[in-house]
């Protein structure tokens, strides 16, 4: 069918729409807002910023939920309790539907250390807060690492759902306050909902400069999107409060209504070609999609030459317009487990696979799930959409709280595994499979330790979920300075470790050494700040600022602290100002200077660990899904190996006081890299040594430990 064949048909579907109270153009609107999410999740790279079509469905739902209350305002609890019933119809029958597959799915086809998060996730989405969950993720350094789940993509829809619980009530007093106030119903709802547009984008833009990481998932940064819809339908509608309401368009002439549409179209097309991840958002970056959908909602686009009223009542677009929600909830769980079902990354075929797999499973959804749920009949009586969603909410909590129960289990059963390795004393296990002599196998397949799911936890007793509520970290934004102790409190000899989370690492291996010694280590730790005087480009000048600040108490309390030696490590995981990770290591070599150069003006001697190779990749998840095959989880050592400035440092101080150790040799084979040595998973994510194997690593750290402590 020729393109011009489907706009001659347009004047009739419009007609259509027009009698079924569909707007041709919101439908056009949803299907571009579509779209760009579609295309940035299957090929980033294209569509740098199309992740802001999200912000145009805030937009949409916000104008057309207050429509819909304006012209009909909820007046008593009846009213309200009628309103998200419809809701529940509309929303949660896909959405619980797609949940359970997908948590089905994944424990079909995912390895079993995403069985968890999924888990845990999912759960939250069916009761719509997984947006919090995600919020808390980000800020955590190492969550933030982890792998993407195939549910959160629902937070958007958790944001809503709490937009839709808290609007109507702010509608139902500014309604009733109206009538109070003998105001008019239209200048009392403006002003309040204004109100709420002028908060929430102050928020946003504040969260947004202190910790963006959070601000993207919140809802306070978010409600602003939603209420500017709003306020447009206030702004440019007829309603008679309680005897229906007409929403119309600006009154401007259709030759102007015709541009302010496509100004709308092209700001929105913009955004997702320009902004990328590195755009600060939502903040007031946001403010040029949500303004660009609000302007395509405005101009209500005229039967005008050269308005794109044609194009968007073309039935491929009205299509897409109507499945849009179907496709949005089934797009990311196809993107994230078919690489997981496959056992490898998608090519074009995958994608071309997943986007028409996509449209049909929305097709379907739209025509069998959504349409049925929507008919009065579930409606009525009122109890009964609230009495199923409850029970739908109830059954995909149920499946999610069974895997979790069987990770659990699966939990206990890896303790025990580990525990009777321990108790073995294998000569090969762990780092000991690399010492100098070892005729040690490759572990190139079977069973490891720490089980991979278990793995990812297997962290130093520097973490708060470890330690069981001592959180050892000097975190963002404040970054204060956090001090623990670990070893014989009375002891002689008092060990420091400082650095940022690659020193953490190495904490389980000073325990071993200190328990067999009777020494006390004292940490100061940071996480991401690396322990150099090096001005390190975080996400906000704050933060940036206050590493600083920490860098530099930390230095004064470590060379004043009256300890016997200073064990001192970092990763470069934060560029310096205005440079990349690659520009920045003349900065650190001279930051790791000036730090080591104060601690050994007060006659301190230092043992500074060279930094540890970084897969990149989270190798528990690699080991989980290639059981009979884990030399996939393994690369060049060149590749994984960072550059490391610390080590010019110490020569160039050329100090007798400090002590380089590389143990290097004892991670890796001399040419190549793995992901489990000596049967012990070597990483709890895509950079970090599990507990497990830096314990191994205490005999080959105790010796240039003891040399250093000697030059004392």
């Amino acid at each position: 069918m020729s393109s011009r064949s489907l706009v001659e048909r347009s004047p009739r579907a419009r007609d259509e729409r027009a009698a079924s109270g569909t707007r041709a153009d919101i439908q056009a609107l949803r299907a571009v807002a579509v779209s760009l999410v579609l295309i940035y999740h299957l090929w980033p790279n294209r569509l740098t910023g199309g992740f802001t079509g999200v912000d145009v469905f805030f937009v949409i739902s916000g104008f057309l939920i207050t429509s819909h209350l304006l012209g009909k305002p909820p007046r008593s609890g009846r009213d309200l309790a009628g309103f998200w019933s419809r809701r529940i119809r509309r929303l949660l029958p896909a959405s619980l539907l797609v949940l359970a597959v997908t948590l089905v799915a994944s424990r079909l086809v995912a390895p079993e250390t995403q069985w968890a998060a999924t888990a845990k996730q999912a759960g939250a989405a069916a009761l719509y807060v997984v947006n919090w969950v995600l919020a808390s993720d980000a800020v955590d350094y190492l969550a933030a690492e982890n792998s993407p789940t195939p549910v959160q993509h629902f937070w958007s829809l958790s944001v809503e759902e709490q937009f839709y619980i808290g609007w109507p009530l702010l509608i139902l007093v500014l309604v009733t306050l109206s009538a109070r106030v003998r105001r008019s119903p239209t200048t009392v709802v403006a002003a309040g909902l204004g109100a709420v547009v002028v908060a929430s984008f102050a928020y946003s833009i504040h969260e947004t400069v202190t910790e963006p990481a959070r601000a993207y998932f919140v809802t306070p940064t978010r409600v602003w999107e939603l209420g500017v819809g709003g306020l447009l339908a206030v702004l440019i509608g007829r309603h008679g409060y309680g005897r229906g309401r007409a929403v119309e368009a600006v009154a401007w002439s259709p030759a102007a209504r015709a541009v302010l549409a496509w100004i709308g179209l092209l700001a929105i097309v913009w955004t997702g070609f320009t902004y990328t991840g590195a755009t600060p958002f939502p903040g007031w970056q946001a403010a040029v999609p949500v303004l660009g959908a609000a302007a395509v909602i405005a101009a209500n686009a005229p039967t005008a030459p050269g308005s794109p009223a044609a194009v968007m009542a073309t039935r491929p677009v009205q299509w897409l317009g109507d499945v849009s929600y179907s496709v949005y909830l089934w797009h990311w769980p196809l993107i994230v487990l078919l690489p997981y079902a496959t056992g490898s990354d998608l090519g074009l075929l995958d994608k071309l696979a997943i986007l028409a797999a996509s449209l049909v499973l929305a097709a379907l959804t739209k025509h069998y799930v959504e349409d049925p749920f929507r008919s009065p009949r579930w409606g009525r009586p009122l109890l009964k959409p609230y009495a199923l969603g409850v029970v739908g909410m109830a059954v995909v909590v149920a499946m999610a709280a069974v895997q979790l129960a069987e990770v659990d289990r699966k939990e206990t059963a890896a303790r025990a595994a580990l525990a009777s390795a321990l108790a073995d004393d294998d000569p090969c296990f762990g780092a000991a499979a690399l010492a100098p002599g070892a005729d040690c196998p490759r572990t190139t397949d079977g069973q490891v330790v720490p089980a991979p799911a278990q793995a990812l936890k297997d962290k130093s007793d520097a973490y708060e979920e470890v330690s069981g509520g001592k959180d050892c970290w000097a975190s963002a934004p404040r970054f204060p300075v956090t001090v623990c102790e670990f070893g014989d409190p009375d002891a002689k000899t008092s060990i420091a470790l400082t650095g940022n989370s690659h020193a953490g690492q190495w904490l389980p291996a000073l325990q071993e050494i200190a328990r067999t010694r009777g020494w006390r280590i004292t940490t100061y730790l940071a996480s991401q700040c690396g322990m150099a005087e090096t001005r390190q480009q975080f996400d906000t000048t704050d933060k940036s600022a206050r590493c600083s600040a920490w860098v530099e108490r930390v230095t004064r309390r470590i060379a004043s602290g009256g300890f016997d030696m200073v064990v001192y490590t970092n990763r470069i995981s934060v560029p310096a100002v205005g440079k990349d990770i690659a520009g920045s290591q003349d900065d650190y070599r001279r930051g790791y200077e000036k730090v080591l150069s104060k601690v050994r003006a007060a006659g301190v001697p230092v043992m500074v660990i060279r930094d540890t190779p970084a897969p990149g990749t989270i190798i528990p998840d690699c080991l989980a899904a290639n059981a009979a095959d884990l030399t996939r989880c393994s690369a060049p050592r060149r590749d994984w190996e960072p550059s490391e400035p610390v080590v010019d440092a110490v020569h160039d101080l050329d100090d007798r006081g400090i002590v380089l150790a590389d143990l290097n040799d004892r991670i890796c084979r001399p040419d190549r890299c793995d992901g489990a040595v000596g049967g012990v998973v070597v990483y709890f994510d895509g950079s970090h040594l599990t507990a497990t194997y830096a314990r191994t690593l205490a005999p080959a750290l105790e010796r240039p430990l003891t040399r250093a402590l000697a030059r004392g």
